[in-house]
């Protein structure tokens, strides 16, 4: 849907009645939310947003490491028990007092099956109170990491979900719309003014928030936040003055950007990865021009994909050199990357050719290849499709908006696709979410292709219970080994995040490309 762009003569409107020690951060994306229930989605474009409003037990510090938030302490009482104290005198937006009843609440709803962050909880068997301020969360094995786990499971309150019917989440995948899609009642540093959905996003800072004067804390009073899905728009209303921040600034103008003195630009490595991905549970391929067979389920063919793209001539033409080659499917900052998987296959045509004709595909087959329609992923996209054309792939490229593209992930209508994954540190949710077999009940919720390995689940649900960091360490490796050679998803590249902003603005830059507005600073 095209994005709807706010006159320079409404924000100047808006703005002409602020306090004068009012800070307002207008900050402009490609991507709308979707949705503000926290639990109906597990996407980056939601989270950007949702997390300003919406806090877990556990969160991240500057440093993207682990930090106390709505709880202030936890640990394991049994092997299969972990206790948090909450944070005392905390309210929601509407005044209540947050407790254990809306954390036992909140983590309850975040397993239920309309809960993208369900996947992220596995083993979690149920949550008991303990006291007004106490919980424990009750596992069917051992979980040595299972704060990490809680970062991004929102708290909500019971009585606010109650009152406006919203006990579930949204079943995003059925268009379910309900009254938590659009309004929103939190414990963060910022409070939902107003939301338009495709437009713009208005956000007050919170006057009662608990970590309000802390160390670090920035000074916005308000945040407006602007979908322009247009590149060129984008920048062009971050040049007319309409927005001071760009999450998102297009590849081609990085390097201009970096020279011009009138803009401030801040870069770090993505912790996601992008891949492709295949149907590899069909006998035959739906969207293909092959019948009675399903030619993903053969490595060779997977393979073969996998020498026919030139990764390197995609991030240096179409990326404009803002992204790393990329051979194993965790980045550097997940623990138990393993460094020597992360040599590509080479780009060898005449390879992929020979394999296709070894696996009885000599004259090529047509294929649909979906991505989000994303001007960065939709040219990545279109470059892949030119150079599997090459070796006999006819490839018929779909882009689509998000709100369509996820659901066929999800849901596991696509024969063949493009997407991208950010994990946090710990490997085990990215592995479960994306890798393992998808069993309805929370793993492979995101497994597109609803690719199968036994070997490959065991080590996986093996990750999850083992307390010891160093096995766990060497049981991700192993994974990570039979990923690089049976390959369930094809490795693409690792971004360089790059925001551009105005030069009286400071951010504390996180490699998961969410911008965090309880630090931005204005001068």
């Amino acid at each position: 849907m095209p994005a709807r762009l706010i006159s320079v003569a409404l924000l100047s409107s808006a703005l002409a009645f602020a306090p004068a020690y009012a800070k307002t951060l207008r900050f402009a994306s490609a991507f709308d939310p979707n949705s503000l229930d926290p639990h109906s989605l597990a996407l980056l474009y939601q989270t950007r947003v949702v997390t300003q409003i919406y806090e877990g037990l556990v969160n991240r510090d500057q440093s993207f490491k682990l930090e106390p938030s709505l709880a202030v302490s936890w640990q394991a009482t049994a092997p299969t028990v972990w206790r948090f104290k909450l944070r005392p005198d905390v309210k929601f937006h509407d005044g209540a007092a947050f407790t254990a009843d809306d954390a036992v609440f909140s983590i309850e709803r975040a397993l239920t099956k309309t809960s993208q962050r369900a996947s992220q909880l596995r083993g979690v068997t149920g949550v008991r109170k303990v006291d007004a301020l106490t919980i424990d969360v009750q596992l069917s094995a051992p979980d040595a990491v299972l704060p990490d786990k809680l970062v991004l499971v929102a708290m909500m309150s019971k009585a606010w979900a109650e009152k406006h019917g919203v006990m579930l989440p949204q079943d995003y995948n059925g268009k379910q719309e309900t009254y938590a899609v659009r309004n929103a009642n939190g414990t963060g540093p910022f409070v939902l003014k107003t939301y338009e959905q495709d437009r713009r996003l208005v956000l007050t800072a919170n006057p009662n928030w608990w970590g309000k004067g802390g160390k670090g804390i920035g000074n916005l009073t308000e945040a407006i936040y602007t979908v322009i899905q247009a590149d060129a728009t984008r920048l062009a209303a971050l040049a007319s003055n309409e927005v001071d921040f760009v999450v998102d600034p297009p590849f081609q103008d990085v390097a201009r950007i970096r020279r011009d003195k009138s803009l401030k630009s801040v870069e770090t490595s993505d912790i996601g990865m992008q891949y492709l991905g295949f149907d590899q549970s069909r006998n035959e391929l739906q969207f293909s021009d092959v019948k009675g067979r399903n030619p993903f389920k053969d490595i060779r063919v997977r393979r073969a994909v996998y020498h026919a793209i030139d990764v390197d001539t995609i991030i240096a033409k179409v990326l404009r050199g803002q992204a790393t080659p990329i051979g194993t499917h965790v980045s550097p900052l997940v623990d138990g990357y393993v460094p020597e998987l992360d040599k590509r296959l080479r780009y060898d045509p005449a390879a992929a050719r020979a394999l296709l004709k070894e696996a009885g595909y000599a004259d090529g087959f047509e294929v649909a290849l979906d991505c989000v329609n994303v001007t960065f992923r939709a040219a990545v996209c279109q470059a892949i499709s030119a150079m599997l054309a090459q070796v006999g792939l006819r490839v018929s490229f779909q882009p689509s908006p998000s709100s369509i593209f996820f659901p066929k992930l999800t849901q596991a209508t696509s024969s063949f696709f493009e997407f991208g994954w950010t994990p946090g540190t710990d490997p085990w949710a990215m592995l479960n979410n994306v890798i393992r077999t998808w069993d309805g009940a929370g793993s492979g919720a995101f497994n597109g292709g609803r690719y199968s390995n036994a070997k490959l689940d065991a080590l996986i649900d093996a990750v999850r219970v083992e307390p010891d960091i160093a096995k766990r360490r060497t049981l991700t490796g192993d994974a990570l080994r039979i990923m690089n050679s049976d390959l369930p998803l094809l490795p693409l590249y690792r971004r360089k995040l790059t925001w551009v902003m105005r030069p009286n603005i400071d951010v504390v830059q996180w490699p998961s490309d969410v911008l965090e507005l309880r630090w931005v600073m204005i001068k």
